[in-house]
């Protein structure tokens, strides 16, 4: 297994670590370390695809598991979220359900033989949620350091870019679709 692959597979790993910090209440200053965990987590996203190409390492297994990772990562963090009454189970099924819906266009554009690239929305969206699950985590110290409602602003932000951004996969898989619509 090469190393990008070894990469992803610890982001991976991250996913309990972050849960069981989050959810045992013995755990000092857990929302932080939760937080921490969940950040370099995210980090590794970037770095494993960084590897990869830098070593023309590209492989159908880094292929499968980085976005297998991602969603791992992010639904983990949102359901957990909503347990701890942190963020609206609304907002979780639409970042959720549109990971969903663009994996299942990912597959028929798949079968038909092409590939749908990530976008440049596609990235800031999951900038969009990273920040607001960090933000989210650790609210209780945002809103006390700032007085606006950052978290609030950060997270219709998310909600915007995951909806557009998924809107743009469609788009850009109509030609790709077309056939399967017809059949």
């Amino acid at each position: 297994m090469n190393l990008a692959n070894k990469v992803t597979l610890t982001r991976i790993l991250f996913v309990p670590l972050f849960m069981v910090i989050l959810f045992i209440p013995e755990v000092p200053y857990r929302e932080f370390l939760a937080a921490a965990v969940f950040i370099l987590a995210a980090v590794t996203d970037g770095l494993d695809g960084y590897i990869a190409r830098s070593r023309k390492q590209i492989t159908r297994l880094g292929t499968f598991l980085d976005p297998l990772a991602d969603k791992l990562l992010v639904t983990a963090a949102l359901i957990s979220l909503v347990q701890l009454g942190k963020l609206s189970a609304w907002v979780a099924v639409i970042i959720i359900g549109r990971e969903f819906a663009v994996t299942g266009l990912r597959a028929i554009v798949a079968a038909e033989g092409h590939a749908v690239a990530a976008s440049k929305l596609g990235k800031l969206k999951t900038v969009f949620q990273i920040i607001t699950i960090v933000a989210m985590l650790i609210d209780h110290v945002l809103s006390f350091v700032v007085p606006l409602p950052v978290t609030d602003i950060i997270l219709y932000l998310t909600v915007f870019f995951t909806l557009w951004s998924g809107i743009d996969y469609f788009v850009k898989a109509k030609k790709y679709l077309k056939n399967r619509l017809e059949a």
